[in-house]
């Protein structure tokens, strides 16, 4: 077909309840050269029997069941690993979302006009708001080292999110594996690696941007997402990035500032939560988390930072300390 082949990629476990309207989501794509590859992780709901009745139906998908259990950040390496060599785009698609049906062809439509873009991202449905928004309207593509360094600076979070990302496929292979698991704080918590992930690939590509709704992200209770909403692990989990691709994308004085202002909000958000630290998981991840940091962070470069900061305020009280 004239159309680029398209991989969509779903790792799942015991994913069940939502997985028909994930997989119907995809079947609707107005996008046609896309093969479908479902990756079982040993479920032992109805995720497989659901996955197999489609596969006999159509034959772009493919249902694959490795034989051996394997945890979050495993399963999905494992998955991307099966993509078909003639890919040149691939999209996770998380069991619990759904994409809209204009997703695939809308994403490609930039990347194929952009051909230098190596991550295409969209705004994003996440149960009942509209995010990954701060982009101009009149901005599609971006230096990958510009939309890094404005996500590391912060506020602006516009990718990461794999439901929300289309890659190009040849920098998938490059980099095997895809996610590193010695980013995460925690194996437990692992929810961060795609922002890493993106970050290493955008030192060498650009990023893309279409202004539309094409993805629905759930956030179900008792998932990993809000078990990590719970613990407040966005703070570390943010200061994790920084340490690692700092350098790549900030100057130094502005990777001083904000270490230096991101560990002086995890050191008040502690504060304020003592009591918290009765609860194990609380406790144990956020020990976690102060290892890591120490162990990545140069107390140089957090004195230094603080100085800057000081000094900047006391020319200008108006100056957030963050920036």
């Amino acid at each position: 077909m004239s159309q680029p082949l398209v991989s969509v990629v779903t790792p799942v476990y015991n994913g069940a309840e939502f997985l028909l309207e994930c997989i119907d989501s995809v079947l609707a794509q107005t996008y046609e050269n896309w093969e479908y590859v479902i990756v079982d992780n040993c479920s032992t709901d109805p995720t497989l029997e659901i996955a197999r009745s489609y596969e006999a139906e159509e034959p772009r998908i493919r249902v694959l069941t490795p034989n051996v259990f394997v945890d979050q950040i495993a399963s999905a390496n494992r998955s991307l690993r099966e993509i078909s060599p003639e890919s040149k785009y691939t999209k996770v698609l998380h069991a619990d979302d759904w994409l809209f049906p204009e997703c695939l062809e809308r994403m490609v439509d930039l990347a194929e006009r952009h051909p230098t873009v190596g991550v295409v991202s969209a705004y994003r449905l996440e149960e009942n708001q509209v995010d990954l928004t701060g982009l101009p309207y009149s901005t599609s593509v971006l230096p990958g080292t510009e939309i890094c360094r404005s996500t590391l600076l912060g506020p602006l979070y516009l990718f990461g999110s794999p439901t929300s990302t289309l890659i190009r496929s040849d920098l998938i292979r490059a980099r095997d594996p895809f996610y590193d698991r010695t980013f995460c704080v925690t194996e437990d918590y692992a929810l961060s690696e795609d922002q890493d992930a993106c970050c290493a690939i955008l030192r060498q590509s650009d990023f893309g941007f279409v202004h539309q709704v094409l993805t629905f992200t759930r956030r179900p209770a008792g998932s990993p997402f809000s078990a990590f909403v719970h613990l407040g692990a966005f703070l570390p989990e943010l200061t994790n990035l920084v340490t690692r691709h700092g350098a790549a994308y900030l100057t130094e004085p502005e990777y001083q500032r904000r270490l230096a202002a991101l560990l002086a909000r995890y050191g008040f958000f502690l504060f304020a939560r003592l009591p918290r630290f009765a609860e194990p998981s609380f406790r144990a991840y956020h020990r976690a988390a102060a290892r890591k940091l120490l162990h990545a962070i140069d107390t140089r470069d957090v004195f230094a930072g603080v100085l800057q900061n000081f000094e900047r305020i006391v020319k200008d009280p108006k100056l957030h300390s963050g920036h």
